[in-house]
């Protein structure tokens, strides 16, 4: 019975089981419509969903592949901070919080800094992440962003942020909050050197990092769908005690009234970041068919061309 029980059947489950095993990210559900798409045509569509267009979120290294030319950047080096100064702890350690938030993203921190060119114009690109507690603003994520900034002052280039954040990074308190005006410093350095600040606002920006940097940008481009604003939408219904209008703080709502400049698809933001850039540092613009054969896709980028796409 027990060679039968611990040797036996422990060989019959490995071999059913190798067989069944399905990896978790195969199949991922859009959150609005609940439809089921298989990661690889969800990667392939640069992370929009086929049938209803949400933008799901994008990993920083995917996202800095995606803008800079044949996917090739040199990642910007960051400096290292103190970690945990405050010795926070809630329900769990906040080194404890950082160190799953490590393994789960494999980055440092909330933010990823490349340089490289985009349609052969050197650009400065960093991307906040999400997934790494929520995006939070906290002292290694303003050092990063303050350092990219200079290394596009350095390089004499322009300066893009992709920005998605829940806000400032309790677990670090005052520190966290005075990223704020620290990172404003920064994008003073940008407009002292004559250098283009455009920003890409995607799901979600909210709290501290909408009210500093992220809202400085010489161009707003916002992602479909996208929740922007300061606090969130239930907060204030409840503080005002009135029903907010469908829609409120979303992409959509706020090009209609102003505190956008434009909604961009995913699948035309790199042409239309390429010719904003070139506008702004009265570069010539590239010839269309020059331009979708230095992109190496001739099916992305014209259609990037056409205003009737860009939103």
């Amino acid at each position: 019975m027990n060679w039968i029980k611990n040797f036996v059947r422990p060989k019959i489950r490995g071999l059913l089981g190798a067989k069944r095993e399905v990896p978790e990210n195969m199949w991922i559900k859009d959150p609005e419509t609940g439809q089921m798409v298989f990661y690889r045509d969800l990667e392939a569509n640069q992370f929009v969903v086929p049938g209803s267009g949400y933008h799901m979120r994008m990993a920083p290294d995917i996202r800095l592949k995606s803008m800079f030319d044949d996917a090739t950047y040199q990642t910007i080096t960051l400096p290292q901070v103190a970690v945990d100064p405050l010795k926070f702890r809630d329900e769990r350690r906040y080194l404890d919080r950082l160190k799953e938030s490590k393994q789960k993203t494999g980055q440092d921190d909330a933010v990823l800094a490349g340089s490289g060119t985009l349609d052969g114009l050197q650009v400065v690109i960093a991307v906040q992440d999400f997934a790494f507690m929520g995006g939070s603003l906290g002292m290694a994520a303003g050092e990063a962003i303050i350092v990219a900034m200079r290394t596009a002052v350095q390089k004499r280039c322009p300066f893009v942020l992709f920005a998605s954040s829940g806000g400032a990074r309790m677990q670090e308190g005052i520190l966290s909050l005075m990223q704020m005006p620290r990172t404003t410093l920064g994008v003073r350095e940008l407009r002292a050197a004559g250098l283009p600040y455009v920003v890409v606002l995607t799901h979600p920006t909210t709290g501290g990092v909408t009210a500093s940097y992220a809202m400085l940008g010489d161009i707003h481009i916002a992602e479909p769908g996208a929740l922007i604003g300061f606090a969130g939408p239930r907060v204030i219904e409840q503080t005002l005690g009135v029903k907010l209008p469908e829609g409120f703080q979303r992409a959509e709502y706020l090009e209609e009234h102003g505190m956008v400049d434009m909604v961009v698809h995913r699948h035309q933001l790199r042409g239309t970041l390429s010719r904003i850039l070139r506008i702004l540092t009265k570069e010539p613009p590239l010839p269309p068919l020059e331009k979708a054969e230095d992109s190496g896709d001739k099916s992305e980028e014209p259609a990037a061309l056409a205003p009737a796409e860009t939103d």
